[in-house]
């Protein structure tokens, strides 16, 4: 019996032709491709298999794409390896979500409706605000803090040691990377994102999602889900919603994330999405942890032989 820790991704992961494979060749994933696209009222699969790129990019597109493909591959996977058993879930932004559809805090449908109206609601922020992210490789916490305050920015993302990502105003970013080498940091990179995720330029999305959250069903999850916001572990409904709403400004914290599950003695990850961006961070935060990647059927196959 194998014990697993479920790690979704996040937005950024995603690619044109995300489990075309799957549906091709899986009765359960054409199933549950095809409630989605029922569920939103629009081909979503659609998106997912023929793109174009432009259009699963939008991020009102690729958060509930990232979320069905998560959790198709999960399915999949049980199918095949019926006595895996996931002891923790975790998910890179977007991604706690699908964790904790995994872990039974909400519905497949109720979540799939939470992630597109995220989507949707962070869209028309970015589109309303001049906003702008960057990558800092190389430096401290404390540094890269300091340089948040002193371009008037917000710190978005904690992935790995030596790389966080800063987000807030196109002069705040430009700011930031301009003087990134004066506070320590080794490279500042510009992101080609559509908007300032995670930071104070998100409130309206915040708000609106807020609302959402309050007219959805949720109870304690099956399994224990790490929270970004927290990065530790909810299971009282109104905490998930305050944990999830806040994650929408707030930083995520996904080093920690990690570190709180292997502090309590997991060693063994599953990641189910494109890319393999998530094993890229764990590896960084400790390279002694195993994470089996999970994006389509040759590495479903191989990650079935591996935990079987």
């Amino acid at each position: 019996m194998s014990q697993i820790v479920l790690l979704f991704s996040g937005q950024g992961a995603q690619k044109t032709g995300m489990g075309k494979d799957w549906v091709e060749s899986s009765a359960t994933a054409r199933r549950m491709a095809a409630l989605a696209d029922q569920t939103l009222g629009f081909a979503l699969s659609d998106v997912m298999f023929e793109g174009p790129d432009e259009e699963l990019t939008r991020t009102s597109r690729c958060q509930p794409a990232l979320y069905l493909h998560g959790l198709m591959g999960l399915a999949m996977i049980r199918e095949r390896l019926p006595n895996l058993v996931p002891v923790a879930a975790a998910g890179l932004s977007l991604g706690e979500f699908t964790a904790h559809a995994a872990a039974g805090s909400f519905s497949f449908e109720d979540g799939l409706r939470l992630v597109a109206r995220r989507g949707e609601f962070m869209e028309t922020a970015c589109q309303a605000t001049e906003g702008a992210m960057a990558a800092l490789i190389g430096g401290e916490e404390s540094q890269v803090r300091a340089l948040a305050a002193a371009a008037d920015v917000d710190v978005a993302n904690f992935n790995a040691p030596g790389q966080i990502v800063l987000s807030g105003s196109v002069a705040g970013i430009d700011s930031a990377i301009a003087q990134a080498k004066d506070f320590g940091i080794r490279r500042a990179i510009k992101l080609n994102v559509a908007g300032a995720y995670h930071s104070r330029l998100m409130q309206s999305a915040q708000d609106q999602l807020a609302a959402e959250l309050a007219g959805v069903t949720i109870q304690p999850p099956a399994l224990p889900v790490v929270c970004n916001y927290g990065a530790s572990f909810v299971a009282e409904p109104a905490e998930i919603r305050s944990m999830l709403e806040k994650q929408v400004t707030g930083s995520v914290r996904w080093t920690e994330s990690i570190q709180a599950l292997i502090a309590r003695g997991h060693r063994n990850f599953l990641e189910l999405g494109p890319g393999k961006v998530i094993a890229g961070l764990v590896g960084k935060i400790d390279k002694d942890v195993t994470v089996h990647s999970v994006e389509d059927l040759a590495s479903l196959e191989a990650a079935v032989e591996a935990l079987g």
